[in-house]
């Protein structure tokens, strides 16, 4: 009788994520929508780096010393300031997100006394589909778990392009826990149909980045 319950208990623990883990990607293929500002802190956390460690996505984005780059959909600025160390003095991150409650909470990290080095990171207000940057001025643009959020992605792609200057990177991060997930087929076909070539798919199943470089 132990054992059944037991079973029963662990049964119970497997499927539930499952269960519910489907039924948003399933909600979130219906509805397109930002991740909400009250979930930042939950964005912005220890135990998300833990498995997005950051200096892997910056490595596997070919962010480097002195590069300008755009991060689209910063949030509340999980791996913001990693990118803004990463880019150095002699480089700048542009964090754009669509909410302003999102762009609050990056602003009151920036004010904490660990932050208070970084002076390179310059708050956009705005959306993906207007991006406020002349043709081919930014050496990259990278999105972590935020492609999938935004209803015209081809769009925005291709926005991310015109910005982008010839050569420029643009890097795609995703996180299969995420509602949003798409397969790594999914994310390279948008990339090159957005005009982009396929520079190296590294990371696995779970965590993968998509690196392209824009013709």
């Amino acid at each position: 009788m132990a054992l059944k319950i037991f079973l029963i208990v662990i049964v119970v623990i497997v499927a539930f994520p499952i269960l519910w883990l489907t039924l948003a990607k399933l909600i979130r293929k219906l509805i397109h929508f930002p991740a909400p500002a009250f979930i930042g802190h939950l964005l912005d956390s220890n135990y998300r780096r833990k498995i997005q460690p950051p200096h892997k996505i910056i490595q596997r984005s070919g962010i480097k010393e002195g590069m300008n780059v755009l991060e689209v959909g910063c949030g509340s600025g999980a791996f913001t300031t990693f990118v803004a160390r990463a880019v150095g003095a002699k480089g700048k991150v542009y964090a754009l997100d669509i909410q302003p409650n999102m762009l609050k909470q990056l602003e009151n990290k920036l004010a904490k006394p660990e932050n208070k080095d970084i002076k390179n990171i310059k708050m956009i207000e705005g959306n993906a589909y207007e991006l406020p940057f002349d043709d081919n001025s930014l050496d990259g643009a990278y999105m972590i778990t935020v492609l999938q959020e935004i209803p015209d992605r081809d769009r925005a792609l291709q926005q991310v392009n015109r910005v982008l200057k010839p050569g420029g990177i643009l890097a795609i991060t995703e996180l299969f826990p995420d509602p949003d997930y798409p397969w790594k087929s999914t994310t390279v076909k948008l990339g090159n149909r957005a005009g982009f070539i396929t520079d190296e798919v590294s990371g696995n199943f779970w965590n993968y980045t998509v690196r392209f470089k824009k013709a």
